[in-house]
């Protein structure tokens, strides 16, 4: 039997220190416990894979360590940790509300909380996915959730906290866990390819962290896959988005340079051949706006921190930003919004996005033509109660049209 263990598990964060991207949580968390103001409730919410329940176990581990270190840290060594990190603790007891969700588990959970904790100061109750737990569930819960034992805490985790009724999110302590930024995913990649011994692409690794979508557990299985797939101990860019089916930066920036140059048959060219590797109109479509938004973030040095790009695609980006002017990208950006709401309902959606390229191509064409034409139109003055244009003979008295 294989001894491969994937990384969400084995790079787990096991202290406070480690868990990436909410480090409002764990100081938070941290606080309380210095100034011994411990909460008997919790309730963590959040999107799916951003460490609610790993805070969870750190938490719980720490309330009955032994020995604490200076920072509040579990120590790893007592005999508490020990049998936590064996699955052997008795006074850590974690439910799956997803499967346990009737009455009876939690009639079942409120006898467990009359006994004592056989080891430690408390008895640590873990509800996984709360929000799956009926209303009957939730009335009988509530008494126990208001008034436990002092000996019993509570740590709630879900990602839909809007299921929850009102008279349970009262009696917690709500914890929001915000999605990962890529960049903190990014880093976190790296430090993994460290220990793992493996090279990395730092373009490679923020496709993996966008592909992700703020989860860092989405994330880690994304490397596994990728790692398996790569061959050697290298991870390319080229390797990523041909095993994510991701269309690659630079038919965008090829598509945006046509668009640029007025190069109709370029940028149908360009199109078929995207649609010939096998990709959807739609996918095409939303990785355009993005790398359009993209290139307007460039535009001004303030807004450049949005750009969640590697380092070698920023430089590209600034450099097509500017050559493009801030009228075509506005406007192009108007005109890939309204081909994609009208998308879904067209029969012939490659003739839809092809006429939306079309139009994005004469942008700067149809923008002179306009400021000519306002140019030409003569300016229409009122002097008293005449209007005259340019200067010319008076065309209305008193609202009635004059003739010489």
């Amino acid at each position: 039997m294989s001894n491969f263990v994937v990384s969400a598990r084995k790079y787990r964060p096991q202290r406070f220190e480690d868990v990436v991207g909410q480090q409002h949580v764990a100081q938070t968390l941290k606080n309380a416990l210095a100034t011994d103001h411990v909460a008997h409730a919790f309730l963590f919410c959040g999107p799916r894979g951003v460490g609610k329940t790993t805070c969870a176990r750190i938490l719980a581990r720490v309330l009955n360590c032994q020995n604490r270190s200076a920072d509040f840290e579990a120590c790893n060594e007592c005999s508490s940790c020990k049998s936590f990190n064996e699955n052997a603790s008795f006074n850590i007891i974690e439910l799956d509300a997803a499967s346990n969700n009737s009455v009876e588990h939690i009639r079942a959970l409120i006898e467990q909380v009359r006994f004592q904790p056989q080891q430690g100061k408390f008895k640590v109750f873990i509800i996984d996915e709360v929000h799956m737990l009926s209303n009957q569930a939730f009335n009988a819960f509530l008494k126990t959730l208001e008034e436990p034992p002092p000996y019993a805490i509570f740590i709630l985790a879900t990602t839909e906290k809007h299921k929850i009724i009102p008279t349970i999110l009262s009696r917690c302590q709500i914890f929001d866990f915000r999605r990962i930024s890529v960049a903190d995913m990014v880093l976190h990649l790296k430090n993994i390819c460290e220990k793992e011994g493996l090279e990395a692409e730092e373009d490679a690794l923020h496709i993996i962290a966008q592909k992700a979508d703020g989860a860092l557990r989405d994330a880690l299985s994304i490397f596994d896959r990728i790692t398996s797939s790569s061959a050697g101990k290298k991870i390319r860019y080229e390797d990523v988005i041909e095993n994510l089916n991701v269309l690659d930066y630079d038919y965008y920036f090829q598509v945006t340079d046509a668009l640029l140059a007025e190069d109709a048959p370029a940028i149908l060219n360009l199109f078929d051949l995207i649609l010939r590797k096998g990709f959807e109109p739609e996918v095409f479509l939303t990785g355009l706006a993005e790398h359009l938004r993209n290139i307007l973030v460039c535009k001004d040095a303030s807004t450049l921190a949005l750009l969640e790009v590697g380092e070698s695609l920023r430089e590209r980006y600034r450099k097509q930003a500017t050559l493009s002017p801030l009228s075509f990208l506005l406007t192009a950006l108007n005109i890939a919004n309204d081909c994609d709401i009208n998308l879904k309902m067209a029969r012939h959606k490659r003739l839809h996005l092809e006429m939306a390229l079309l139009k994005m191509c004469y942008i700067n064409r149809a923008v002179q033509a306009s400021t000519l034409t306002e140019k030409k139109t003569p300016e229409l003055t009122v002097n008293g109660g005449r209007s005259t244009v340019d200067g010319g003979r008076p065309t209305v008295d008193g609202g009635r049209p004059t003739v010489d």
